[in-house]
């Protein structure tokens, strides 16, 4: 089986810095994709930002030049460093890594269980 799991997530004002982090383990050949998704209450699931096994990266504009995507390719992890925060970032957010759990499989999505990141003065 594999695993994400995260953490980081919590209450910050305005203005405020959060760094999310998500670990991969279990039965894993290699990682492709890894990201970030997050939904606010009574909307869609939106993908925040992604970071390929080489190192390219993407944002949703919305998050530009706010957000960092960095990943550690050692630790089959992923973070996701969140400044200048607005109460629009307020959602559960969500880690995802396409990955092949066995050399002969398919390439699959898994997902972590979400930590709440609420942004509120």
């Amino acid at each position: 089986q594999v695993q994400l799991v995260e953490s980081g997530g919590g209450l910050v004002q305005p203005g405020g810095s959060l760094r999310l982090s998500c670990a991969a383990s279990g039965s894993i050949f290699s990682i492709n994709d890894m990201g970030w998704y997050r939904q606010a209450p009574g909307k869609q699931r939106e993908l925040v930002a992604a970071i390929n096994s080489g190192g390219s990266t993407s944002y949703a504009d919305s998050v530009k030049g706010r957000f960092t995507i960095s990943r550690d390719n050692a630790k089959n992890a992923v973070y996701l460093q969140m400044n200048s925060l607005k109460p629009e970032d307020t959602a559960v957010y969500y880690c995802n890594a396409a990955l092949k759990p066995g050399r002969y499989y398919s390439v699959y999505n898994y997902w972590g269980q979400g930590t709440q990141v609420t942004v509120s003065s």
